[in-house]
Parts: C-alpha cells; sequence; structure tokens
C-alpha cells in the first residue's frame, strides 16, 4: 500500500494533474468507459442490490455521466483565476482567487450508492487536479470490482488507484496514511472515526452522513401529489438512501387522508405484501443483518422474505416520538406518519432533533414554505417533492450538524478539493509611505478612513 501511495505522492509532486488539457483527457475517458460500460455497470448493482437497470441509471449512472459533462464545459472556467477587489486600503494592486490542487484524496464510499458515491466525487477530485485513491464499499463487491477495472482503463494508477478489501480493515490502514484531503460517505458513527483519525495532521475532511429527513405536510397540500413523491423518494433503493423521507409530520386536519394516499402508493408499486416482495425492479435490502434490523423496527408488522432479502413498504400511521422507529435513522422502506397541530410544533418537533441532511416541505402557500424553510437548519430542502435536491449538479450537496459537513457538486465539487489561493499582486510605481512604521497622526486618521 505504501509503495502505491508514495508513487502517487512523486506523480502528483511533478505537476502532471495541474493542466487541463490533462484533467479533460482524464474526464472524458472516464466519461466514455461509462457509457460504454453502461450494461456492466447495471449488472453489478443488479447483483449487489437488486437494483433493475432503470433505478440504476437514473440514481447512479446517469448522474455520474451528468456531472462528468457538467465538469468537461465548465473546467476551464473553473480553473481560471477570479478577481476580487482590494479597496482603497490595497491600492495599488491587484486581488484574485487561484484554485490550485489539494494533493493526495482518499474517498471511502458507501454501499447503498456504490457506483454513483464512488464515481461522482472521485470526478470532481481529478477536475480539481488531484491524484486520487478510491476505496469502495466491500459490501457491493459486484461493484467493487467493475470500479477498479473502470479506474485501470481510465487512469495512470499514479494518478487514480483502487483499494479494494476488507471493509474495516482497509479502511483503517488507509486512515493511518498521511492524505492531504478525506471524502468519507456512510454512518455517523464512522465519520466520527474518520474525523478523530484526520485530527492529528490536521487533514481536511469532507462528512456526507445521513439522519433522519422529515417530511412536513401541511393542510393545504395537494396530498395526492405529496403521497405519490413522498412514496417516491422512499421507496427508492427500498429506502436505503442518506436523503429519503424518514418520517413524516402530517397537519392533524390532514393526517388520515394522507395515509390513505400513501398506502394507496405502496399498494401500487411496488405492491402490497408478497407482490412487493416477488417484484423484480424494486431493491433487496442490502444484508441479512440490516432486514432483521428494519423487521424488528417494523415491531411484528413487516411483509418481508429472508431469502430474496426484500422487505414491502410499510407506512406506520400510529407512530409516537418514543417509538424505536424514531430513534435512529431507518435507511429502509419504513415510513413512520405523525400529527402536529400548529408549525410552532413542528419546527420544534424537528429543531429537538440533530440537524437532518434533507428537509421536505409540502404545502401550497409560498408563506408556509417560507417559515419552514427559515425555521429549520438542515443540509439541503426540496418543496413539493423529495430527493431532487441532491440530484441537481448546479446546487451543493452536503450536510450540517450531525449530518455532516462539506459540500459538493459540480463548481462545489470542484473547489471542494481545491484549495482557493488568496493573491494579491502589487504594484511597484506607487508606495504610499501610511502604512510604515511609526504611524503618524495624519497616516492613521487617513487609515481609519479608508477602513472603517
Amino acid at each position: 500500500m505504501r509503495d502505491r501511495l508514495e508513487a502517487m505522492r512523486v506523480f502528483y509532486r511533478r505537476g502532471i494533474t495541474r493542466p487541463a488539457d490533462f484533467r479533460l483527457e482524464a474526464l472524458g475517458r472516464l466519461h466514455a468507459c461509462l457509457k460504454r460500460r453502461e450494461s456492466d455497470l447495471a449488472a453489478s448493482l443488479l447483483a449487489d442490490l437488486g437494483k433493475a437497470p432503470g433505478e440504476a441509471y437514473l440514481t447512479e449512472t446517469g448522474l455520474v455521466l451528468g456531472e462528468l459533462s457538467l465538469l468537461r464545459r465548465k473546467l476551464r472556467s473553473f480553473m481560471r483565476p477570479r478577481r476580487a477587489g482590494g479597496g482603497p486600503a490595497l491600492f495599488p494592486s491587484r486581488c484574485e482567487v487561484r484554485p490550485e490542487p489539494l494533493g493526495l484524496a482518499l474517498i471511502m464510499a458507501p454501499w447503498n450508492y456504490p457506483v454513483h458515491l464512488s464515481l461522482l466525487p472521485l470526478a470532481d477530485a481529478v477536475a480539481a487536479g488531484n491524484c486520487v485513491a478510491l476505496k469502495p464499499s466491500s459490501r457491493a463487491p459486484a461493484s467493487a470490482s467493475l470500479i477498479a477495472e473502470i479506474a485501470a482503463e481510465c487512469f495512470q494508477p499514479e494518478h487514480v488507484s483502487v483499494f479494494n478489501g476488507a471493509g474495516a480493515t482497509l479502511g483503517n490502514e488507509l486512515l493511518r496514511e498521511r492524505w492531504d484531503f478525506i471524502f468519507y460517505t456512510g454512518s455517523g458513527k464512522v465519520g466520527r472515526e474518520v474525523l478523530t483519525a484526520a485530527a492529528p495532521r490536521l487533514t481536511p475532511v469532507c462528512l456526507e452522513l445521513g439522519g433522519k429527513s422529515p417530511v412536513i405536510v401541511c393542510a393545504d397540500a395537494n396530498l395526492e401529489l405529496a403521497a405519490r413523491r413522498i412514496a417516491w423518494g422512499k421507496t427508492l433503493n427500498a429506502g436505503q438512501t442518506c436523503v429519503a423521507p424518514d418520517y413524516v409530520l402530517a397537519h392533524a386536519s390532514v393526517k388520515n387522508r394522507l395515509a390513505d394516499y400513501l398506502q394507496k402508493e405502496f399498494d401500487r408499486f411496488p405492491g402490497r405484501g408478497r407482490a412487493a416482495l416477488d417484484n423484480p425492479n424494486y431493491c433487496r435490502i442490502v444484508s441479512r443483518a440490516a432486514l432483521e434490523r428494519l423487521v424488528e423496527l417494523a415491531a411484528g408488522r413487516a411483509e418481508f422474505d429472508l431469502q430474496s432479502l426484500r422487505l414491502a413498504p410499510l407506512l406506520l400511521p400510529d407512530a409516537r416520538p418514543e417509538h424505536p422507529v424514531m430513534r435512529e435513522e431507518i435507511f429502509g422502506p419504513l415510513l413512520p406518519l405523525l400529527a402536529f397541530n400548529t408549525t410552532e410544533e413542528a419546527l420544534a418537533f424537528v429543531n429537538d432533533r440533530e440537524k437532518p441532511l434533507a428537509c421536505y416541505i409540502f404545502t401550497a402557500t409560498p408563506q408556509n414554505a417560507a417559515a419552514l424553510l427559515d425555521g429549520i437548519g438542515s443540509g439541503g430542502a426540496c418543496v413539493n417533492d423529495t430527493v431532487l435536491q441532491a440530484a441537481a449538479h448546479t446546487l451543493p450537496f452536503g450536510g450540517v450538524g450531525g449530518s455532516g459537513l462539506g459540500r459538493y457538486h459540480g463548481r462545489y465539487g470542484f473547489e471542494l478539493f481545491s484549495h482557493l489561493k488568496s493573491v494579491v499582486r502589487r504594484g511597484t510605481w506607487c508606495d504610499p509611505p501610511l502604512r510604515y512604521l511609526p504611524v503618524a497622526a495624519l497616516a492613521l486618521r487617513l487609515i481609519r478612513r479608508f477602513l472603517r
């Protein structure tokens, strides 16, 4: 391992990754390879998670291709130094911000979206001019193996290297090495371990975690449409999505009607009971242990199959704040439904918990949306839909507080993996004496005027 990492450091120090042409060629090779191997990617996701080809493209391959397309179009403008005003105090000068690569970055990817959450941050890191060590999740072995093949096909090993192996053991070994940046997606528990490992060397990190993302349905919401979009967000990847709707707070006046609509959506797709378990378009739960945990949270009400590892979506309309299902991120197709009476009550309920990665608001009134958006701290939000804020390449994606730190996608991803260097270029034709010590009374009066 150390020989490989040292070769990558030497490669980076030689400045090979800095030119725009080098970065664009690397991104172009990856884009072409993913298009060429789309069927292989779909097969690997089917093997790891039972993910149907349509969902695989919608939530994984297509999003990576979209990110690569944006980076290839915009990279030269992203790399260009940006002018900044210096003000009269720095006269005569020209100020600018210059993006430069950080160096050797470690990306640790999760199992739930193994292609998307490995290759999209990889694209951002390569666009920013870094060398990258990528560790896919060992819990998605088919995807991890294919990602290693793709990386070997698209990049020199000193530029991008994939490290596959036993999850915790290899992860701990990698975290003991020196990095210029660490990007981790996964659980809050492991995220804290990553932050602890980074602390001794003051290594900067991005932690993309999760949490209990609420849905707030106001009395004036279009309930049928809300139910359809909530159910869609909940059944993607069988609920194993960091921005999935975790629980629903519905106004008491519409809670029962919303429950009926939600149940109809769960019955329609992927189907009630056995129909859901036999639906080839419905993802499975990643492992037996994960399935058994969800069955326990469902308190005996779940329809499941231990052989196929499928769990039918289950609405929990009588959930209570003290129930186990409300104490931790669900990460599966269980949907608690609770009631609120006032906006203040809904705000207090959400804000008494860790800041979530996402917040979803359904209302027909802009004032209701504004009050809830202003009152709830979350990584991102969506009004009258779910999940889509995480799919926009023009928006920053990331958490806050317990749901993570740092943000990426598009320009934000390029800047995440860059150091934004401040540069002042001073003119030599004029050298005002005001700043030189000792500062005279007249000079101090002028300085106060410039800096007030």
